[in-house]
């Protein structure tokens, strides 16, 4: 049978599934620090399937997973969600939240670094 290489953190009880419907499979444990960056790396994965949602049932569900591993992430690096919410606080003051819907079509490169990747027109 032909192997397919995710190369990707999974759930726990993914391997068992496997098992159950008698597919092959190979899985690692992974130390700290890979660990740490898997779950950084699921995050994207887990986001993306947020743009994929048809209904509100798929996207509560791709939501929920999001948070699964945003829960993870605070968890293993020991912060709290009650430091998260007053973060978001403090940035809905100084930033404000999307109560406007504005969407920025372009502005003159101030040197502002954002955290996303720009792209050409």
């Amino acid at each position: 049978m032909k192997k397919i290489y995710y190369r990707k953190l999974i759930r726990d009880n993914i391997p068992a599934k496997m098992e159950r419907v008698g597919a092959a499979y190979e899985t690692k444990k992974l130390g700290k620090k890979e660990f740490e960056k898997e779950l950084l790396k699921k995050v994207g994965e887990e986001t993306s399937g947020l743009l994929a949602a048809s209904n509100k049932k798929e996207l509560t569900e791709e939501l929920a997973d999001v948070l699964d591993v945003i829960d993870e992430i605070r968890r293993i690096k020991k912060i709290k969600s009650s430091c998260v919410r007053k973060i978001q606080k403090e940035n809905a003051e100084k930033k404000g939240g999307f109560d406007e819907r504005i969407f920025l079509v372009w502005s003159e490169d101030t040197g502002y670094k954002t955290n996303e990747k720009r792209r050409k027109n």
